[in-house]
């Protein structure tokens, strides 16, 4: 393959657009509230995130590499088709879902990141065992569309894919780095466009290739393949099932989405974006399944990509850029890269600040170092991008199953956090005994049922499982919303049971080691009032409050605005640990 002058070119100046843009979005972060509320800033960009810029950055968070690459390689593949492309539809779900019932508690209360309520009511310690999940969902994800950039470029500009790959992930820690949201908010608006704008430029110069058959015929009927439009199985309804209640209802409990929500201005701003970034997700994803289509309708034989096609040579994964490369003009196919870099860093840059903002809020600040000054939080943050940026490259040029991992963490994203989050909000009186217990049967459970990306064995062999070419069985049956099921009761039962076991004198109070019953007023209660905000309430303020109210309040993490959400806060006088 030649080398391309002209797309590295192309590649190069819109790597300096992105980072112009990043630049000035982290000036206008540097000039923007005061100096004391710079690491909020950083997080959730003052709070004054507006909507079409909100509407661009939600849904370019979704709209990844992984996502127009995924969704073209399902439609593309034989046997599968559109019927199995759930992405566009399970993530636009999964927003809704998340604006209806998920934005506006959240928001309203104030918190600035996804861990906030559940160090608020299970205590700093499950705050950081839930935290291991969402780190491990965040960065296997980065490293998944890192690798998957370099693949993409290696098709379509014949140079080093290790360099592409370095470049990419430099440039995308560079801006969050200086600029934390507003530069991923406002590179975000420029990405998303380049991915509309490149990948809708080269559909009708694909899809008038002369090797190319009709879209609409080969929906149908067999030409060169199965048609796209795909079927289920009766045996593999259930895994259908299961994988799309996992991008639905699992699609919710990340930090990239709550980042957005709670960098709104109001709460029913927050529920609006969410609807907007469903509607954007929808309409991102027809070229990616226009282009996947295209790829099942073309003689490649007939192309200068030979034989044996795609999908016989194991490329099915890269099916968007070899039609890029290989059905369109060569000055219309660096448009598509252009749009495949542009969705990579769109997803990646806010992976990477959401596990650097929870760690440095939820794991630095709120665990370890509840006096620390502003200036020292964002320093923490800055590092924490920096190394999270350059874990993410070297797992995305060294692991070979980044995509297994990212498998299984996104699955324990669903199994845990999901639960969790539901019990944290929705549910009253669960405590840190029910979190525990209901972590340790998810993941148990999930673990056992085994991973072929991992090529790990079940341990647990459900009724349907079968083995694959590599004699590792696969589960048909919906193992994984059982575990998440398992983890949502488990909390709730141990909880009520804990509570009752405590509060009837049956147990001793000595034995409540975790302060989740008996011991309403822990040392940990009054540690939490340093976490107020001195100009929401001073300590001598406590004291003549009601004591459900009091702890309320020492427990808000944010701004005045949480103080008119006092009713609906989930109670705290049964929780924490030391």
């Amino acid at each position: 393959m030649a080398f391309h002058v002209e797309g590295l070119v192309a590649i190069v100046v819109f790597y300096l657009a992105i980072l112009a843009v990043g630049i000035w979005a982290a000036w206008k972060t540097k000039n923007t509230g005061s100096e004391g509320d710079r690491s909020e800033a950083i997080i959730i960009g003052g709070r004054d995130i507006g909507l079409l810029v909100g509407g661009f950055t939600m849904t370019a968070t979704w709209v990844g590499g992984g996502y127009i690459n995924g969704t073209a390689e399902a439609v593309y593949v034989p046997g599968y088709g559109l019927a199995w492309a759930q992405a566009p539809i399970g993530y636009s779900l999964s927003l809704v879902l998340g604006g209806l019932f998920f934005a506006k508690p959240m928001r309203s209360k104030g918190y600035v990141t996804m861990l906030d309520p559940f160090q608020q009511l299970y205590g700093k310690r499950m705050g950081g065992l839930l935290f291991i999940p969402a780190l491990m969902g965040e960065m296997f994800w980065a490293a998944a569309i890192f690798s998957a950039l370099g693949a993409t470029i290696s098709v379509i500009i014949d140079i080093n894919v290790n360099i592409s790959v370095i470049i990419s992930a430099l440039i995308a820690t560079m801006y969050t780095l200086v600029g934390g949201l507003y530069s991923v908010a406002y590179t975000d608006v420029v990405q998303l466009f380049c991915i509309f704008l490149g990948l809708w430029i080269s559909v009708p110069f694909a899809m008038s290739h002369p090797a190319v058959t009709d879209i609409g015929l080969t929906a149908v009927h067999q030409v060169h393949q199965a048609p796209w439009l795909g079927s289920i199985n009766s045996l593999d309804i259930y895994t259908w099932l299961d994988n799309f209640l996992l991008l639905t209802l699992g699609g919710i409990p990340w930090q990239a989405y709550f980042q957005r929500v709670l960098s709104s201005s109001s709460a029913t701003y927050a529920q609006v974006l969410s609807f907007l970034a469903a509607f954007g997700c929808l309409v991102m994803a027809l070229p990616a399944v226009l282009i996947g289509a295209i790829g099942a309708s073309t003689a490649w034989n007939e192309t200068e990509y030979g034989v044996p096609d795609p999908m016989t040579k194991k490329e099915a994964d890269m099916i968007l850029p070899i039609v890029l490369q290989y059905l369109c003009p060569v000055y219309i196919s660096f448009f598509g890269l252009g749009a495949v870099s542009a969705a990579v860093m769109s997803s990646a840059d806010s992976s990477i600040l959401s596990a650097s903002s929870m760690f440095a809020r939820n794991i630095y600040q709120l665990s370890f170092r509840q006096n620390a000054s502003d200036r020292e939080i964002v320093w923490v943050m800055r590092i924490t991008v920096f190394l999270f940026g350059a874990s993410a490259t070297a797992m995305a040029l060294l692991a070979s199953s980044v995509y297994g991992l990212w498998y299984l963490s996104s699955d324990l994203v669903y199994i845990i956090i999901f639960p969790q989050l539901l019990c944290v909000l929705f549910i009253k009186g669960t405590n840190t005994y029910g979190a525990i217990a209901g972590y340790l049967f998810g993941l148990v459970l999930r673990i056992t049922g085994g991973e072929p990306y991992l090529y790990l064995q079940p341990l647990i062999y459900y009724p349907g499982c079968y083995p694959d070419e590599n004699n590792i069985y696969i589960q048909r049956f919906p193992f994984k919303t059982l575990a998440m099921l398992t983890s949502f009761f488990t909390n709730i039962i141990v909880s009520y049971l804990a509570k009752y076991l405590f509060e009837s004198g049956t147990l001793p109070p000595k034995l409540d080691f975790l302060d989740a019953v008996v011991a309403r007023y822990s040392r940990e209660h009054m540690d939490k009032a340093t976490l107020v905000k001195s100009d929401n309430i001073v300590l001598n303020e406590l004291a003549p409050v009601n004591p459900r109210h009091s702890l309320t309040l020492s427990s808000t993490f944010t701004n005045k605005e949480a103080f008119n959400y006092v009713d609906s806060s989930p109670e705290l006088s049964n929780t924490e640990d030391n």
